[in-house]
């Protein structure tokens, strides 16, 4: 009757231990950077692994054009953005053992979840 609490028990130790390394990797990315550039690096920008836009820097030539000033830093820090996310799912991939677990975009950090 009671043979399968010993599988249970197994299975929460694993999902605590999963737990614990994913709050270390998240913990781990949030110290990375994640850079990228848009109009031939017109804008550069610097995002963390959290997603969190840290820098933006703007070259003069990009301020004739306000309009394609603003695609620019759109385009730069989406791309960095795009860089942390993949960064976070092959880090995860590499955790779950290549498992696809749905929505983990409450685990990707706040400017990560899109």
């Amino acid at each position: 009757m009671f043979g399968n609490l010993g599988n249970l028990a197994e299975l929460f130790k694993s999902a605590r231990h999963l737990q614990e390394r994913m709050s270390k990797l998240q913990e781990e990315l949030g110290q990375r950077r994640f850079e990228a550039a848009a109009g031939g690096d017109l804008v550069k920008t610097v995002v963390d692994g959290r997603g969190t836009l840290l820098s933006i820097k703007v070259d003069p030539q990009a301020m004739a054009d306000v309009e394609l000033l603003e695609d620019l830093i759109v385009a730069a820090v989406n791309g960095a953005a795009t860089k942390a996310q993949e960064a976070m799912r092959g880090e995860m991939s590499s955790m779950t053992g290549g498992l696809n677990l749905p929505d983990l975009s409450g685990f990707l950090g706040p400017g990560l979840g899109r």
